[in-house]
């Protein structure tokens, strides 16, 4: 069961069916499953520049932040310990949040010649990535 909570100003037209497609058709491709939960917050570029400046010490807006609440890839050695939280006792595996700047997406997609849902799509594919431990340099 996949818990995918999608939150998001009114003013902003999102699809969340679409994007719980794209999180449901990723986690099934890299065949993962069982109790997983994780928020996607599609929010304004006040919010992303606060949070960008917060959490990256980084003064501007950006298209995408991830913050993960588990380490998804635990190190198997004995002497390292695990990176992250507990796992909680309820046995589901709650990933952390994707935060989409809807203005930026907008901004992307006109730059790429998308629709704004596609491009929040691959964003949501992009912050998914990084929740899952896959991070570019």
């Amino acid at each position: 069961m996949v818990n995918i909570i999608v939150s998001s100003d009114p003013r902003y037209n999102i699809n969340k069916a679409s994007i719980r497609a794209t999180v449901s058709e990723m986690l099934k491709k890299l065949r993962i499953s069982g109790r997983i939960e994780l928020g996607i917050n599609i929010v304004g570029d006040r919010k992303m520049h606060e949070l960008n400046r917060k959490y990256r010490g980084l003064d501007s807006t950006t298209n995408i932040l991830s913050f993960a609440l588990e380490d998804p890839n635990p190190v198997s050695l004995r002497h390292i310990p695990k990176v992250g939280f507990v796992a909680s006792p309820d046995k589901w595996l709650r990933l952390g949040d994707i935060v989409i700047s809807y203005p930026q997406a907008v901004e992307d997609a006109s730059l790429d010649g998308i629709s704004v849902d596609e491009e929040i799509r691959n964003l949501v594919e992009h912050g998914l990535n990084h929740l899952l431990g896959f991070n570019h340099n």
